[in-house]
């Protein structure tokens, strides 16, 4: 009886020390390296440069809004994942939160090419 018992204690130690970080973690609540925060700061630092840049060097016509959203959604992008914390939020909650805003865009670029050929056309058939 003895010898079963210690087995069991033996099997189950290693889940239990490996449970011990993950419990510890969770009563002093998720912290991260305050080298991630700096980097992110950094990086949008760099990308708001970048931004400016573009009116710096004058670009014109869909290079320059193409840049400056690029710019803006990358910055975004590395708000929503570090500082609101969603890169360590499990896969479907991520895609609850993100699908929708994606899908507006998507219909807005949608709405957009049919209001360029809707204006194609008239301009065609109308001569205006």
């Amino acid at each position: 009886m003895t010898a079963t018992t210690e087995n069991t204690t033996h099997s189950h130690a290693p889940v239990a020390q490996a449970a011990q970080p993950a419990a510890q973690a969770q009563a002093h609540g998720q912290q991260h390296p305050i080298k991630l925060y700096l980097l992110v700061w950094g990086l949008l630092f760099v990308l708001s440069a970048c931004s400016y840049l573009v009116d710096y060097f004058d670009f014109q016509g869909y290079l320059r809004w193409f840049l400056i959203v690029l710019f803006m959604l990358l910055k975004a992008g590395l708000i929503v994942a570090v500082f609101m914390h969603m890169a360590w939020e499990r896969l479907a909650l991520v895609v609850a939160i993100l699908a929708p805003p994606m899908a507006v865009l998507v219909l807005m670029a949608m709405m957009a090419w049919e209001g360029d050929y809707t204006n194609y056309l008239r301009v065609i058939f109308f001569g205006a």
